[in-house]
Parts: structure tokens; C-alpha cells; sequence
């Protein structure tokens, strides 16, 4: 690899712990995102500026031994190009994988102004057409094989639409199913009152998964999980999680406190702690588990997901059975 394109080299401080080779195939961690200059010492073994790590940081940290998924939220705000895509893809190692989220300009339920307040209902809500050509497509294209997770995050819906939320979750299963077939799908949902069984059985119907939100706005983790046993029905599926924010903080005061993100925080021993042992049972029932981390969750991601690397080796150590083999 070229010195030229690469901010510098990886930092090697924060290992997978080795118990977790056997199943490494299919425990994808990462950030989401990775143009942090405080992240030296931890993913950078060098600094850099932000604007070099947001053109060039993705290489370095593809090559980190903890690392090998990333988010890449930036489509949330604008759909991003096949082209694009595959510019990401050309950067990381053929294990490596991309969670990445659609645009709002499918999963929002109303138009926003230039400061960001809702307006009017959003026309394209949930829309299969403009999803599989801004979305769904250009990811395949692009990315390939390093497609990991395709994530529908559903903003806060309108308090109306609240009081019916049976003809909404209808409405997500019938866009769910006009998809093309083969991605793994999931949604993340930032309105409590969406979680029933009747969402659970619409993504089971339709096969996409429920992607737990770790957030302010969202239950706390063991609700979400009991949730995920309503959909999974006995059967293990894979697990998606993405840990946005620590509880009781928004996005702006996270920021603050936590920045340069180079060290934890707020240690969430109980979150951290449940998701290892669910992380564990899906890894040992053969299924995939994607984490992404945000640094808003405890104050650093690296951090947050090396703690979590040792939580989940720990609890497959204490279980001591084989992992089981991934379905074909």
C-alpha cells in the first residue's frame, strides 16, 4: 500500500482479543465513521487533520486489527453514487464490510427546511422505486461484495401517524417486500410506541431484520432485545446494532463532553454486558453479529467496541462450546 494514501499508519494498540478468531467471519465492529484526529494512538498511530482522514483515513483503518466493518452515514443526508461506493470499497480489504444507511429522503416521513424542521408530509416516504435506484442499487454496484447491512433509519415520525401505527407499519411491510431480494435489510426506529408485535411479525414476513438503537430517544437495550425474541421466534437471526448515544444525553451535549473521543467516559457496563451475551448466542447458533459504535455512546468507539470485543470473548470462554456453523 502506497505511504502516499494513507494518513498514517495503523495504531496496533487495541487488538481483537485471540479467542475470538474462530469467529471472526462473521463479528463485523467498527465506528461510524472514521475521520477523528483524537483517534491517535488508537486507530492512528500518527495525527492527522480531519479533511485527511475523511479522504484518506479509511485505508489505515481498514488495516486495524479490531476493525472490520464501518457505517457510512453520509448517504442519510444525500444519496451517494454507485462511483462513490466503490471508491469505499477499493480502499478496504475483501473481509472488510459497510453498514450504510439510506437516504432521508426515502426513510423521512416529512420535508425538512434548510435548519432541519419538519414540513410537509414527504412524498417519497417510503417509496420502492426511488429506493432501489438511489439506494439499494448504487450500494450493490458499488460496494459489492463488501455489502454488509442496508439500514432503512426511520426518523421520528409525525405525532399523528403515532396514533395509527398499524396502517404505518403496513406501509413498511409492503415497501420491505417490493425490494430486491438477497441484501440484508434492516430498520432502526426512533419512535418507542413502533415496537410491537406487530412489527416484529411485519420484518419476519417480509425477511429484514430489526436493528437495535442504542439511544436516547429508544428503550434501553433489554427491551429492545425482548423485542428481538418476538421476531427471531426461537430462530437466531443475525444481530445489527447500532450504539448511537449514551442514555439521558442528546447528540450536541455528547459532543462536547466527549470530544476529542480518545477515551470512555461513561462506562454502560449494562448495555455493554448485555449485548456481549447476545452477541455471544449469535455468534454460537452459526449467525452474523454487526456492531457499529458511535463515540457519542461512552466517549470513544475504538474504545467502546475493543471493551465490547473483551466482553463478547469472555462470555463465549465461559459458555466453552463450539461455535456453530453458518446455514448455507
Amino acid at each position: 500500500m502506497s505511504k502516499a494514501r494513507e494518513p498514517a499508519p495503523c495504531a496496533l494498540r487495541l487488538e481483537r482479543p485471540a479467542g475470538l478468531e474462530r469467529v471472526s467471519e462473521r463479528l463485523f465492529l467498527g465506528s461510524s465513521s472514521w475521520s477523528f484526529p483524537g483517534w491517535e494512538g488508537l486507530v492512528y498511530a500518527e495525527a492527522a487533520s480531519e479533511s485527511t482522514l475523511s479522504r484518506k483515513g479509511l485505508i489505515a483503518y481498514s488495516q486495524h486489527p479490531l476493525l472490520n466493518a464501518v457505517g457510512i452515514d453520509r448517504g442519510f443526508y444525500a444519496p451517494v453514487s454507485a462511483l462513490q461506493f466503490a471508491q469505499y470499497a477499493g480502499q478496504v480489504p475483501e473481509h472488510f464490510r459497510f453498514l450504510v444507511k439510506a437516504p432521508d429522503l426515502i426513510t423521512g416521513a416529512s420535508l425538512r427546511d434548510e435548519r432541519g424542521r419538519p414540513g410537509p408530509d414527504n412524498p417519497l416516504h417510503l417509496d420502492a422505486p426511488t429506493a432501489i435506484a438511489q439506494f439499494v442499487e448504487p450500494c450493490l454496484s458499488g460496494l459489492g461484495e463488501r455489502t454488509g447491512v442496508l439500514v432503512f433509519q426511520i426518523s421520528p415520525l409525525p405525532r399523528p401517524w403515532l396514533r395509527d401505527t398499524p396502517a404505518w407499519i403496513s406501509r413498511l411491510g409492503e415497501f420491505l417486500a417490493r425490494l430486491p431480494a438477497g441484501p440484508c435489510y434492516a430498520v432502526e426506529l426512533r419512535d418507542p410506541e413502533l415496537i410491537t408485535p406487530r412489527l416484529m411479525r411485519t420484518l419476519r414476513h417480509v425477511g429484514a431484520h430489526y436493528c437495535l438503537s442504542l439511544h436516547d430517544r429508544m428503550p434501553p437495550i433489554e427491551r429492545q432485545l425482548a423485542a428481538l425474541d418476538a421476531l427471531e421466534a426461537g430462530t437466531p437471526g443475525p444481530l445489527i446494532v447500532r450504539w448511537n448515544l449514551h442514555q439521558g444525553l442528546r447528540y450536541q451535549a455528547a459532543r462536547d463532553q466527549y470530544a476529542p473521543f480518545n477515551r470512555l467516559v461513561d462506562d454502560d457496563l449494562a448495555t455493554r454486558q448485555a449485548l456481549a451475551r447476545r452477541a455471544c448466542a449469535t455468534l454460537m447458533a452459526g449467525q452474523r453479529v454487526t456492531v457499529i459504535a458511535n463515540n457519542k455512546a461512552e466517549g470513544s468507539a475504538p474504545l467502546t467496541l475493543h471493551k465490547l470485543a473483551e466482553a463478547i470473548d469472555s462470555e463465549m470462554a465461559g459458555r466453552g462450546d463450539e461455535p456453530g456453523v453458518v446455514p448455507t
